[in-house]
């Protein structure tokens, strides 16, 4: 089965994977201390990213009707198409805290702005941790005056800040890409997008990711940075699935400093396409990531449904696949069990004619018609062995496809979740 190639690649536009992180970008810092938010000292859980000078700023927010102080502080800040800064926790949500826990943010905000010398309302706020108890100023009156005192862009910075908001996550996510665009005087001008995230597990996002921080050098206007970041997450973080739970606190930043020499890139410029497929590229990539670092996870799944009537359709089966629990456990324990695949497809209320599925495990025919295919079994579990498991049905129903990341589901997971706050 030959699954669709993905439009608009950022290779095809001459971008390429750059170190950096979120300070690829020109006119970016950041970095990393432990403030106290966690019991180990030797843990970083402040994280701080800075523009040089206050730039153009979108972000997307959690759709969960239970979102945290930190959404409801940044969220009309980030509306505004401008900001300087972004402050994040890990440890504590600060989510179903009420006004004490507003406060808190709005404060939080506060003692950044004053150290950096800028309004409090350019500095966003995002926290990530457990729900439902109170936090306090103390951390952040330590800990930001430190992060103020590191501020660096580099390769070092930029890991600082993203070990500092991981949780369960195994390992800090990173990716930045670099290009060039052509410069209005002739030549050209390279241009870097970067960022990193977090998130291992309540992770179901229906806005961007669990946090994120993105960057770029490029001089976006506000509008083209919202539609710029919009078509990105819905692309990447919004297509991944661990175990279907949307978290209080998901948020996705996009800092743009306009560093890079170019005319001001608004949705009508030549050069937008190009952003956009780097920004897509570096937040599908952090969403692999993610969904590769499920909590307890052995196997990056992607689920790729082709041959729908609808991208609407496309989606729900998709999902469906990815958030099934047979099928994950089916990967966990290398089974090639190729109807727990078909039975996810069949439940999600999605209309289609099984004599038309075709479904390929591993890339190997296993239904075609929807109707068995004979499968060397040994050669299965050989393929089992890689890290990545692909899963690819077509609906034979129309045009349209979709792509959605997962994990596999492993006896850890439990173990994780049933001890998070033990």
């Amino acid at each position: 089965m030959r699954v669709p190639e993905r439009d608009g690649a950022a290779e095809g536009f001459g971008f390429v994977p750059c170190e950096g992180g979120v300070c690829a970008a020109r006119g970016i810092r950041a970095t990393g201390v432990s403030a106290g938010f966690r019991h180990n000292p030797d843990r970083r859980d402040l994280a701080l990213v800075v523009a040089d000078r206050t730039c153009v700023c979108a972000g997307t927010f959690t759709k969960n009707r239970f979102c945290a102080a930190p959404v409801q502080v940044s969220r009309p800040r980030a509306a505004s198409g401008h900001a300087r800064a972004v402050v994040l926790n890990s440890g504590n949500a600060n989510a179903a805290t009420g006004e004490q826990g507003l406060e808190v943010a709005r404060a939080s905000a506060r003692i950044v702005a004053d150290a950096l010398g800028c309004a409090a309302e350019e500095v966003l706020v995002a926290s990530t941790g457990v729900i439902g108890v109170p936090l306090g100023l103390e951390c952040f009156e330590m800990g930001v005056p430190a992060c103020v005192g590191q501020l660096e862009r580099s390769v070092a910075a930029a890991h600082h800040a993203a070990r500092a908001v991981m949780t369960t996550d195994t390992h800090s996510k990173q990716a930045a890409y670099v290009g060039s665009l052509p410069a209005p005087g002739g030549g050209t001008v390279e241009v870097h997008v970067g960022g990193f995230a977090k998130g291992s597990g309540m992770i179901q996002p229906d806005m961007a990711t669990m946090l994120s921080v993105l960057s770029t050098d490029a001089p976006l206007t506000p509008k083209a940075a919202r539609v710029a970041l919009g078509r990105a997450v819905s692309q990447s973080f919004n297509k991944v699935t661990v175990d279907s739970d949307t978290s209080t606190n998901d948020c996705c930043i996009l800092f743009a400093t306009g560093e890079a020499e170019l005319e001001a890139i608004d949705e009508d410029s030549a050069a937008f396409p190009a952003i956009c497929a780097a920004l897509r590229a570096t937040c599908e990539a952090l969403a692999r990531q993610i969904a590769a670092d499920g909590e307890g996870s052995t196997r990056l799944v992607t689920v790729d449904v082709m041959g729908a009537a609808t991208e609407a359709d496309a989606d729900a089966v998709a999902r469906a696949v990815a958030n099934s629990p047979l099928v994950k456990t089916a990967v966990f324990g290398h089974d090639a069990n190729w109807g727990r695949v078909a039975s996810a497809a069949g439940k999600c209320g999605v209309a289609f004619d099984q004599r038309k599925v075709d479904i390929d495990l591993l890339g190997v025919p296993v239904c075609r018609s929807g109707l068995a295919v004979a499968m060397d079994e040994d050669d299965m579990l050989k393929r089992f062995k890689e890290s990545e498991v692909p899963i690819a049905i077509d609906l034979g129903m129309g045009s349209c496809s979709t792509r959605v990341w997962t994990c596999d589901l492993t006896h850890d997971y439990v173990t994780i979740n049933g001890d998070y706050r033990t």
